[in-house]
């Protein structure tokens, strides 16, 4: 059963986090005057990019990462969403300006990191990235390796900067999409997100033999209604963050048109 004094502390995963976390504060702290004079401690964006360190770890080194792994394919589908929703928006909030550029815009970079981030591209890999690993023979290959599992994990992060870069972008070299363009971004991304909710939600069969025959954690709570859970949050959960990302470039739309026809 599970052992909820469990929590990962594998060197490769305390240590990135770590390493992250240290390399964050030497760029912020004693190179800050190089890459960027003047310019103060960024308090805000640094407390944002611990958080997302925080959210990482806790999607994947706490005991959900047991119980998704081994229980229950709707606790799997919530450390994805902490992943996708939470760890990498926070991530990129707390990155700034003077501390991407450096990285992003040089010679040889540009054209690749300029197709890269295109709105199109980016949500295409991003809905390429999830549905693939949503096959049952990647899904389950992930759940009996842990390898795989980490590298699917990985995958999912990634996956998740590239769906925010072109509404989050914090480099002047690849900026974010204008606001009307986002909320077309956002739309046409849950669309193309549709058939794998349907797939795992319509199923009639269950699609992963780890979860049909994983111990039941809670009586009566089957491996089908544990299917039909994730798949509803999967979509649902999407949806939310979807439209309440809609719902302030709507109105960071409207406030900046304001704006324009009043200096006018």
């Amino acid at each position: 059963m599970i052992d909820w004094r469990h929590w990962h502390n594998e060197p490769y995963l305390v240590g990135g986090i770590v390493l992250l976390g240290w390399l964050y504060a030497i760029l912020a702290g004693p190179l800050r005057a190089r890459l960027a004079p003047g310019a103060p401690f960024p308090r805000g964006q640094a407390a944002q990019f611990y958080t997302a360190l925080v959210i990482f770890y806790l999607a994947v080194g706490s005991p959900l990462d047991q119980i998704g792994e081994r229980f229950l394919f709707s606790v799997h589908m919530l450390q994805h969403q902490l992943l996708i929703y939470g760890a990498a928006v926070f991530f990129l909030r707390g990155l700034p300006v003077w501390m991407v550029d450096p990285v992003l815009d040089r010679n040889g970079w540009r054209g690749p990191l300029r197709l890269l981030f295109n709105p199109l591209i980016a949500g295409l890999l991003y809905t390429l990235i999830i549905s693939i690993w949503h096959a049952p023979s990647a899904y389950d290959w992930a759940l009996q390796n842990k390898t795989v599992h980490v590298i699917e994990h990985l995958m999912f992060f990634g996956a998740g900067l590239l769906y925010w870069w072109p509404m989050l972008s914090p480099s002047r070299a690849f900026p974010p999409l204008p606001y009307g363009v986002r909320m077309i971004y956002l739309f046409g991304v849950l669309i193309a997100m549709t058939p794998v909710f349907a797939y795992i939600t319509f199923s009639r069969d269950i699609l992963y033999p780890t979860y049909e025959y994983a111990p039941r954690l809670i009586a009566d709570f089957t491996a089908n209604e544990d299917q039909l859970l994730a798949g509803v949050s999967m979509k649902l959960v999407g949806l939310v963050v979807a439209l309440a990302a809609f719902g302030v470039c709507f109105f960071k739309w409207a406030a900046a048109s304001d704006k324009k026809k009043t200096g006018q």
